[in-house]
């Protein structure tokens, strides 16, 4: 535990206690995500293998130009954008990583619009 109990250290807590039960495969890889207060990071990672198979944030050079509106916007566009990659490099099957996050607003409007993309989790 953290020396001193503030939010982003509880939050640490948790996201370790989430990962000592979940763990990604080659099969069905973790979907792990986190945010901050400008920024938001989605990746799909292969724990087993220890490989990134994809990732992308508010940052990445090609979604740039597209992302537009308001952080719970944004989440939600990069979840669309998330969910066609992953598609289209034949993963239909996630386990979802919150990364110590309450399930709501961003990370709520990230995992729904991945879903209607298409992905299972």
């Amino acid at each position: 535990m953290p020396k001193t109990i503030n939010r982003s250290g509880m939050r640490i807590v948790r996201h370790n206690r989430l990962r000592k039960r979940i763990t990604g495969g080659p099969d069905r890889p973790r979907l792990s995500v986190f945010h901050s207060n400008r920024q938001f990071y989605a990746q799909i990672i292969d724990d087993q293998a220890g490989k990134t198979l994809l990732a992308l944030s508010t940052v990445s050079p090609d979604l740039s130009g597209k992302l537009t509106g308001k952080p719970m916007e944004r989440a939600a566009q990069i979840g669309a954008e998330l969910a066609k990659r992953a598609t289209s490099a034949g993963i239909k099957q996630v386990i979802f990583d919150r990364g110590g996050h309450a399930f709501h607003g961003q990370i709520k409007a990230m995992a729904d619009a991945a879903r209607e993309g298409g992905l299972e989790f």
